[in-house]
C-alpha cells in the first residue's frame, strides 16, 4: 500500500468499531502499519467478551496491509505501556498514535452517582493521558538521541467538551479536560517534534446512536453524512506528516464538514485601576457582557 502515511506505525485506541475502527482503516489504506488497540466492552463499559480488534486486524490485512490487535485496558499504566511497547517489538517504530478509546454513562447531574462519573473520567481522560505519556516518553529519549521524530497525536474531544450536553455531565468534563491536555501536551512535545491537536467527531457510532436516532439515521442512498469514515480523512492527516506546524489546535468534523474552533480568548473587559464594589463589578460586568458574543448552546437545550 502507498499513500500518506506509507511508512509510519500508528496506534489506534477502541479501533474495534465506530470512528477507532474507521480511523484504523483509513491510516492502513494510506499506507500505515497499525496497532489496534480495543478492549471489547459494551457501551457503559462493562465486559463484553472478545475484542472486536482482531477482526478490525483481519480486514487491515485481508487488503494487503499491515495490523496487530492489542487488547490491554489504555487506562491503566500496564495497559498503556505495554500498547507503546506492542508497537515498539512488533515495528521498531512509533510515530502517530490516535487516543479515541471510551464509552458513556449517561445521567443527569442530580442522578449522576459517582462510580459513573469515576467510570468515564477515567476511560476518557486518564485513558487519553496515559499512551500519551508513554508515547511521549519514547520520543523524548529518540529526540535526545539524535533522532528527532515526526510524531503526531490526534486526541479526541467531542461537541460536548466544547459546549456542554444535557444528561452528560462526566462526558462532557472529560471531553473539556482532553482539550486542555492537547493545548498542554502540545506546548511541552513541540521540542521533541511531536505535534498534538484534536478532534471533536459528529458520527454515527454506538456512542450517538440513542441520542441522535434520527438525526444521524444512514440516508436510503447517497452520501451518508453521519459516517464515521467521514472524520477519519482529517485525523489521516493531522497524523500524516504533512500536518507539519499544525499542533495545539481541536478542529470539529463531520460529514464534509470541517471547523478550526476557536477556544477561550479574552473577549470585552475593563479595568477600574481600583477594588470595585460588588455593585460596581455588576453594573461593569453586564455591559461587558452586552458587548460580547452569546456562548454557543449547550447540546439538548
Amino acid at each position: 500500500m502507498s499513500g500518506i502515511c506509507t511508512g509510519r506505525v500508528v496506534v489506534v485506541t477502541g479501533a474495534g468499531r465506530g470512528l477507532g475502527r474507521a480511523h484504523a482503516l483509513a491510516f492502513a489504506a494510506e499506507g500505515a502499519r497499525l496497532v489496534v488497540n480495543d478492549l471489547g466492552v459494551a457501551l457503559d463499559g462493562a465486559p463484553a467478551g472478545a475484542s472486536p480488534a482482531d477482526a478490525v486486524v483481519a480486514e487491515i490485512r485481508a487488503a494487503g496491509g499491515e495490523a496487530v490487535a492489542h487488547g490491554g485496558d489504555i487506562a491503566t499504566a500496564d495497559g498503556a505501556a505495554s500498547l507503546i511497547r506492542t508497537a515498539l517489538d512488533t515495528y521498531g517504530r512509533l510515530d502517530t498514535l490516535v487516543n479515541n478509546a471510551g464509552f458513556l454513562r449517561d445521567r443527569m447531574l442530580v442522578n449522576l452517582g459517582e462510580d459513573d462519573w469515576d467510570a468515564v473520567i477515567r476511560v476518557h481522560l486518564k485513558g487519553h493521558f496515559l499512551p500519551m505519556r508513554h508515547a511521549a516518553a519514547h520520543w523524548r529519549a529518540e529526540a535526545k538521541a539524535g533522532r528527532v521524530p515526526v510524531a503526531r497525536v490526534v486526541n479526541t474531544s467531542s461537541g460536548a467538551g466544547l459546549l456542554g450536553s444535557v444528561g452528560q455531565g462526566n462526558y462532557s468534563a472529560a471531553k473539556a479536560g482532553i482539550v486542555g491536555l492537547t493545548l498542554v501536551a502540545a506546548a511541552e512535545l513541540a521540542r521533541y517534534g511531536v505535534q498534538v491537536n484534536a478532534v471533536a467527531p459528529a458520527a454515527r457510532t454506538r456512542m450517538t446512536e440513542r441520542a441522535f436516532a434520527t438525526a444521524m439515521a444512514a440516508p436510503a442512498a447517497g452520501f451518508d453524512a453521519m459516517a464515521p469514515e467521514n472524520v477519519s480523512p482529517l485525523v489521516v492527516w493531522l497524523g500524516s506528516a504533512g500536518s507539519a506546524e499544525v499542533t495545539g489546535r481541536v478542529f470539529e468534523a463531520d460529514g464534509g464538514r470541517i471547523t478550526v474552533m476557536e477556544g477561550w480568548r479574552p473577549g470585552p473587559t475593563t479595568d477600574k485601576g481600583a477594588r470595585w464594589t460588588p455593585a460596581e463589578a455588576g453594573e461593569a460586568t453586564r455591559e461587558l457582557l452586552a458587548a460580547a458574543e452569546p456562548p454557543g448552546r449547550v447540546h439538548g437545550t
